[in-house]
């Protein structure tokens, strides 16, 4: 053993036992400790990433980095669905960091509860915000297993009575009592939780409100032992309804959409718009050893050393995702005909090779033979397109890593301008952009779904086309340096008797649509597919159309029944020794 060993050996001398710390001025520490670990998660695998847990497991992305090989066994199986199991490697961290914020949150809940409000005046809002923590933590995990061990600040003790907890407690038919569980946590941080903070990045009343009407629609559609949806409670999405008006009350005071739906993917719009209703705070050259708690999640999705810009060119667009942006004559979506080519089609040499040339030209053969909705160009930047709304920063090829097994089209929303201070590279490239993890369209978008589920979707419409007028009024950064539009824009509202009949069918098709473009490669789109129950449908239809551009989607494939969730992790059941429950198909 060599002498820098013995000197890891030695023994610390003193260890700070956090029992010593019972007085009100060491509580703000407790609740720090558990924010900081949402932000200081050194790793691509965080729970809290949208892009590899909702986006490239939809239709939304492709994978993208330096080829299938690339991630493959991780990130790649996810997005075929073949041989995943519960060994891989991008399923036992997202657990484990799980619990590890829960654990903090719920030892700030157990610290604070015999303090008095008049020693720590801030006591309630605390409170609300482990709870709020606590919930969306276990919320995202339900949305990844399904059956979890619900966790709360009265398991205390060794580990043996962390692993007695069950991830499925066999007393209940079904999964709504975990629902139930979360439910009460949003509820209460509501009950807790200020109007508005002064400091930035904590939980407001907002976002627990917004989180109780979200889980009650998660609620609504209940499902079978095999994940599918066998009835839709109307009684949930009522009460939910009751909460989403509490939001959409406050439109024009407290909350409301920005004029331009780009300002929501700009650093300087970070905790500083009505629209965001709850967003991860990120800081760079904070004085912390690692240079700040940056968004290492998506550090891999920067391009590929282009524009200063050095790591690493994943999470693309998908070829089916750019589609859907089209627009036909009446300013619609091609509901049917959208996915018929694709901006592969049009750069192929005669051995079928891509055409750099016309890649870098900007394709102008696909671009120019559509129209498209402008929040097309607030989700991707293509080759030949400006990069992030700067005229003069013109995209190219070469930031494109593998363009031949993953497209052209670069997801933009989660990156900024090469330029900004918000950049970090140590190996890898990060950016402390904030996470907006709830924000005010898509409550619009909820209530419209609602309604419709509700058979009220006349209601519904003055909602979406809200929606859809922003998206349409969104074009003042959408220029090139001499002025003309990056693209051909069309976006119409939906006009009855005109250029639609609204039927409740029709209406959920529009809704569904809107949903998909409004929150396009931001991680929603498989846990609404998930919830409305037609992941299956979906995901073969997209992997149908899609094995016919990249030959590595050949062996893509959904089974119903099976992935619809993740395996629990192969070493997270040996650690609760039988406790735990498999999902069906692992």
């Amino acid at each position: 053993m060599t002498g820098c060993e013995d000197f890891l050996q030695v023994n610390p001398k003193q260890v700070l036992d956090e029992n010593l710390l019972v007085r009100p001025s060491d509580m703000e520490g407790f609740v720090t400790a558990a924010y900081a670990r949402m932000t200081d998660i050194p790793s691509w695998d965080s729970p809290f990433s949208p892009w590899w847990s909702g986006s490239l497991r939809s239709d939304d992305s492709y994978k993208g980095g330096g080829g299938v090989w690339d991630g493959g066994d991780g990130w790649g199986y996810m997005e075929t669905f073949v041989n995943l199991t519960p060994n891989g490697w991008p399923i036992d961290y997202p657990w484990y960091v799980s619990y590890q914020v829960i654990q903090r949150c719920n030892t700030a809940i157990q610290k604070m509860q015999p303090i008095s409000e008049e020693d720590f005046p801030v006591k309630n809002s605390r409170m609300g915000e482990m709870l709020f923590l606590r919930g969306f933590t276990h919320f995202r995990l339900k949305e990844f297993f399904k059956y979890i061990p619900y966790m709360d600040e009265t398991i205390t003790g060794t580990s043996a009575d962390f692993e007695a907890v069950p991830n499925r407690d066999k007393n209940y038919p079904n999964d709504q009592y975990l629902w139930e569980r979360i439910l009460k946590d949003f509820k209460d941080a509501e009950s807790y939780l200020p109007e508005v903070q002064i400091d930035k990045g904590r939980v407001n009343k907002n976002a627990a409100t917004a989180m109780v009407a979200r889980t009650l629609m998660f609620m609504a559609y209940e499902q079978d032992e095999r994940h599918q949806v066998i009835n839709v409670n109307k009684e949930r999405l009522n009460e939910a309804l009751i909460y989403l008006n509490k939001l959409t009350e406050q439109e024009g005071k407290a909350l409301d959409l920005c004029s331009n739906f780009g300002e929501n993917f700009m650093i300087e719009s970070d905790n500083n718009t009505k629209e965001s209703i709850w967003e991860i705070q990120y800081s760079i050259n904070d004085n912390s050893s690692t240079g700040g708690k940056i968004n290492r999640s998506e550090g891999l999705n920067h391009p590929w050393n282009w524009g200063g810009f050095q790591c690493c060119g994943f999470h693309h667009a998908s070829y089916t995702m750019g589609n859907a942006f089209k627009t036909g004559e009446n300013g619609l979506p091609l509901f049917d005909t959208y996915n018929d080519d694709c901006y592969g089609d049009y750069i192929k040499k005669a051995d079928g090779s891509d055409d750099i040339t016309l890649v870098d030209a900007g394709n102008k053969a696909f671009f120019d033979r559509y129209t498209f909705d402008p929040r097309f160009s607030h989700t991707i930047c293509a080759p030949g397109q400006p990069w992030k709304y700067d005229p003069y920063l013109i995209f190219e090829a070469r930031g494109i890593r593998n363009g031949v097994e993953y497209g052209y089209l670069k997801s933009v929303k989660e990156l900024p301008h090469p330029n900004c201070d918000c950049l970090l590279y140590d190996g890898w490239q990060f950016n402390s952009m904030n996470k907006r993890l709830i924000r005010y369209d898509e409550v619009i978008l909820w209530k419209a779904e609602v309604l419709i589920q509700l058979d009220r979707q006349d209601e519904a419409l003055p909602l979406i086309n809200k929606i859809r007028q922003r998206a349409a009024n969104s074009l003042e950064n959408l220029k090139t340096a001499d002025g003309s539009y990056i693209l051909n824009y069309k976006c119409e509202l939906y006009k009855p008797g005109v250029n639609c009949t609204w039927t409740k069918e029709f209406a959920w098709k529009a809704m569904e649509w809107e949903n998909r473009l409004e929150l396009a490669c931001e991680g929603r789109r498989f846990f609404d597919l998930q919830r409305w129950g037609t992941l299956e449908k979906t995901m073969n239809a997209y992997f149908a159309v899609e094995r016919n551009r990249f030959d590595w989607m050949n062996i893509a494939r959904f089974t119903a029944g099976r992935d619809e969730f993740f395996p629990i992790s192969q070493a997270q059941m040996k650690w609760a020794k039988g406790n735990y429950t498999q999902n069906p198909g692992y």
